[in-house]
C-alpha cells in the first residue's frame, strides 16, 4: 500500500516537473535579447561611465518602476527594452558594462544591453554630451560576448542560439539633433545626403553583427522628433518643428530601402522595421483612445513645458504619468513605451514591415 502512494506521488511529481518545464519554455519565446542604441533604451549602461552627463541614475527617473529607484532609464518606469523582454518571456537584458566584469558568463546567454544615453549612428553625435558608448563600440562590445558565447556552447551551438535570438537597434535620433544644431554639418552635406549617410553607417555595423551571428533584426524607426517637448519650445506657439519631422520620415525611408536591401543580400537574415513615426503620430492627434489627455508637456522638468529644466532632483512632477505622452523634454513615458512595444509585437503591417515581431520570432 505505502509502495503504491509512493509511486503515485512521484509519478505526480514528473508530471508536475514536466508541466512546469513545458509552460516556462512555451513562455519564452527566443532564447536571448540583445539590445544596441541610445537613451530610449538604455537600461543603466551610462551610470558607469564616469564623465558622462547623459544620465538617469537620479529621481524622479524610476518613480515608477518596480523598486521605485532610479536605475538609469530616462523614464519614469519601464522602457522599450523592457517590454520587448517582457513580451517574449524573458528578464530586462541587463547593462553590458554591469556585467562584463563578472566571471560568470552565463549572464550573457538570455542578452544584454549595449545602449547607452547620447549615443548615435555616427561617433560624433555625443559630443555635446560628453561621453556615450558609441554604436560601433557597442558592436565590438557584442564581439567580446560573440566570443564568450563561443567558447562556453561550442561554434555550432551559439549560432542556433544567436540565429534565434532577437538584435534590436535603436538609434538615429541623436544624429538628427547633432545635425539640427550643428550649422558646419548642414554645410558639408543636405539633409538627403545625410540621412542617407545615417542609413549606409547603420547598414555596417548590421552586417557586422549578421557576421557575428545576428539573424533576427528589430529596426526602429524615428518618431516625430519634431513633436516632442525639447523642439516645441523653440517655437512661441509651442507647435510641432516640421522641418526636424521631415528629417525623421526621410531617414526612415532611407531605413526600410537600405532594410530591403540588406535582406536580399544576407542570407537567412529576416527583419522587423517598427513606424514610430506614423503611431507616434496617431496618439499626438488623437490621444484620447490612448488614455492620454498630455501631448506638448513633459511630465517631468521646468519651465515652458517643462522642458526649460531636464528632469532633474529639483524638477516638478506631474502627478498622473500615465496621461502624459512624454516623460521628461526628450523621452517618452512609461505608458507610451508600453504602447509602441504592443504595437511592435502584434501591430498590423500599417505600422510592421514586412512582419511584425510576433510573425518574425516565428520566421
Amino acid at each position: 500500500m505505502a509502495s503504491n502512494v509512493f509511486l503515485k506521488f512521484f509519478l505526480f511529481f514528473i508530471l508536475a516537473v514536466f508541466y512546469l518545464s513545458f509552460n516556462s519554455s512555451e513562455a519564452q519565446m527566443v532564447p536571448a535579447v540583445f539590445v544596441f542604441g541610445d537613451s530610449l533604451v538604455d537600461v543603466g549602461n551610462n551610470n558607469y561611465l564616469p564623465i558622462s552627463i547623459a544620465k538617469a541614475d537620479f529621481p524622479h527617473n524610476g518613480i515608477d518602476f518596480p523598486t521605485k529607484k532610479p536605475t538609469g532609464r530616462f523614464s519614469n518606469g519601464k522602457n522599450a527594452a523592457d517590454f520587448i523582454a517582457e513580451k517574449v518571456g524573458l528578464p530586462s537584458s541587463p547593462p553590458y558594462l554591469a556585467v562584463k566584469s563578472n566571471k560568470n558568463k552565463a549572464s550573457f546567454l538570455t542578452g544584454v544591453s549595449f545602449a547607452s544615453g547620447g549615443a548615435g549612428i555616427f561617433n560624433s553625435s555625443d559630443q555635446s554630451l560628453a561621453q556615450s558608448i558609441t554604436l560601433t563600440k557597442q558592436v565590438d562590445y557584442y564581439g567580446t560576448v560573440h566570443k564568450d558565447l563561443v567558447q562556453q556552447m561550442g561554434p555550432s551551438a551559439a549560432q542556433e542560439h544567436l540565429s534565434k535570438s532577437l538584435f534590436a537597434i535603436v538609434v538615429g535620433s541623436n544624429d538628427i539633433f547633432d545635425y539640427s544644431g550643428k550649422s558646419d554639418l548642414r554645410k558639408k552635406s543636405t539633409p538627403e545626403q545625410f540621412v542617407n549617410l545615417m542609413a549606409a553607417t547603420l547598414k555596417g555595423q548590421l552586417k557586422r553583427l549578421y557576421g557575428y551571428g545576428a539573424r533576427k533584426f528589430v529596426c526602429v524607426g524615428l518618431g516625430v522628433i519634431g513633436c516632442i517637448p525639447a523642439q516645441r519650445i523653440k517655437s512661441q506657439t509651442e507647435e510641432c518643428n516640421e522641418e526636424a519631422s521631415h528629417w525623421s520620415v526621410m531617414y526612415n525611408e532611407a531605413l526600410k530601402s537600405m532594410l530591403q536591401e540588406l535582406k536580399s543580400e544576407l542570407n537567412g537574415m529576416t527583419y522587423t522595421y517598427f513606424d514610430t513615426y506614423s503611431v507616434m503620430q496617431s496618439i499626438i492627434q488623437n490621444p484620447t483612445p490612448q488614455g492620454f489627455t498630455e501631448v506638448k508637456s513633459a511630465c517631468c522638468g521646468l519651465g515652458r513645458l517643462k522642458a526649460k529644466v531636464p528632469c532633474i532632483p529639483i524638477s516638478s512632477v506631474c502627478s498622473n504619468r500615465s496621461n502624459h505622452v512624454f516623460w521628461d523634454l526628450y523621452h517618452p513615458t512609461q505608458a507610451t513605451a508600453r504602447i509602441f512595444v504592443d504595437t511592435i509585437f502584434d501591430g498590423p503591417s500599417q505600422y510592421t514591415f514586412p512582419i511584425n515581431l510576433r510573425n518574425l520570432i516565428a520566421a
